[in-house]
């Protein structure tokens, strides 16, 4: 990487939940924020450069950062605000990144949010990724999107739809050590299995939820890091990857970008072996199905045959591979906002901070993700010390 090194000092979030019916948005991303400074002992005095991140159509209205940026007191700060669909948030934070590296800030504020109980909260459920001239004849949804997706999975991999349970469990009991998850539900195998069915094999306990939240991270180069905290998290590398193609059966059920974009951090930070050389991962995965394909292509199983460590119980927090111990998106998922919180969440583990649903053992590095339509993907890999 080129540029300055950076690290990351600071870090908030919402508890999060489906209506937050006692704040507006602005007050919601304030939360957020004021929970950032403070962890970074900072005030917003300090701050030079404000990157602010919302996906708009979800919230319902045009234009929030024309009253968050007063609320948080960021006017006449350099910065902007970016849209990027689910993404939205990991693009944020690899601008944040950028500012940051560019020796042109020494404290640069990202914050990102979705108040999703003030919109309609059509877009998840229905086509709007389509191009309805070139693709309008094949319309897709997330659900349908990730049902076809598991469908040829399950056909390649021998994998069942209990094993498909298997990993909303995992996913919900590590929900339930953090308080800041919005869904904490006591699954079992059972209860998921028997849970209304969507679009087959995604039932409706596998898809992710609406919520309202928000989350901030400050970064600074590293001789002002040095001086913000005795715990800096350094960013290693960051790398952006989108394809084309639209929500559309025209594309193959398997494509995806991420495990292109791992590989490109892998070689460039040194990383042969990810599963003993990445402790903790926190990958945005729309559906719980999904983690078991996304599992292969970050490098912690091989192909097709991530389902058989769910079969013989080694994943969770305290297990051989802790994926997503904060219970990932079907826990919790302010659109705009979650890739932000996979990165709080993974500079947590990588700074031990993560209280009940901490991974045991030193986390040396981290590995973030965003995802979003249908091969868009941004990785960032986190370390605890240059």
């Amino acid at each position: 990487m080129t540029g300055e090194r950076i690290a990351i000092v600071g870090v908030g979030q919402t508890v999060h939940k489906s209506k937050r019916t006692d704040v507006n948005t602005a007050e919601l991303c304030a939360e957020a924020v004021e929970a950032a400074l403070a962890d970074a002992q900072l005030t917003m005095k300090d701050i030079d450069c404000v990157i602010l991140g919302s996906f708009e159509p979800a919230d319902g209205y045009s234009g929030p950062d024309k009253w968050i940026v007063p609320e948080i007191g960021a006017v006449g700060k350099a910065g902007f605000e970016m849209q990027n669909v689910g993404t939205t948030g990991a693009v944020a934070c690899a601008a944040t990144f950028n500012m940051a590296a560019s020796g042109l800030f020494e404290n640069v504020l990202c914050i990102a949010w979705q108040k999703m109980d003030e919109a309609a909260g059509a877009f998840g459920r229905g086509g709007g990724g389509a191009n309805e001239y070139w693709t309008g004849q094949f319309p897709m949804s997330p659900i349908t999107n990730f049902a076809r997706r598991t469908y040829d999975y399950m056909t390649r991999s021998g994998c069942t739809e209990e094993h498909l349970a298997m990993v909303r469990v995992k996913q919900d009991q590590c929900a339930q050590r953090n308080k800041h998850a919005q869904l904490k539900l006591g699954l079992t195998v059972e209860k998921v299995m028997n849970d209304f069915l969507l679009a087959w094999p995604i039932r409706r306990l596998h898809m992710c939820p609406t919520t309202a939240g928000s989350a901030a991270i400050i970064v600074c180069p590293e001789k002002r890091a040095k001086k913000v905290t005795k715990k800096p998290v350094w960013v290693e590398d960051w790398f952006t990857c989108h394809q084309g193609g639209a929500l559309t059966m025209a594309e193959d059920p398997q494509a995806s970008t991420l495990g292109y974009a791992c590989k490109k951090v892998y070689k460039r930070c040194g990383i042969t072996d990810p599963k003993k050389q990445i402790q903790a991962f926190e990958v945005y995965e729309p559906a719980s199905t999904a983690e078991l394909r996304w599992m292969e292509e970050v490098g912690v199983a091989e192909d097709y045959k991530a389902w058989k460590l769910f079969e013989q119980g080694k994943v969770g927090i305290e297990k051989e591979i802790p994926f997503n111990p904060s219970g990932g998106v079907t826990a919790t998922n302010p659109i705009g906002c979650t890739p932000v919180v996979r990165v709080v969440e993974a500079a947590l583990q990588v700074r031990g901070d993560a209280e009940e649903h901490q991974i045991p053992g030193t986390i040396n590095r981290a590995l973030a993700t965003g995802y979003g339509g249908q091969g868009e993907n941004v990785v960032f890999l986190l370390k605890k010390t240059l």
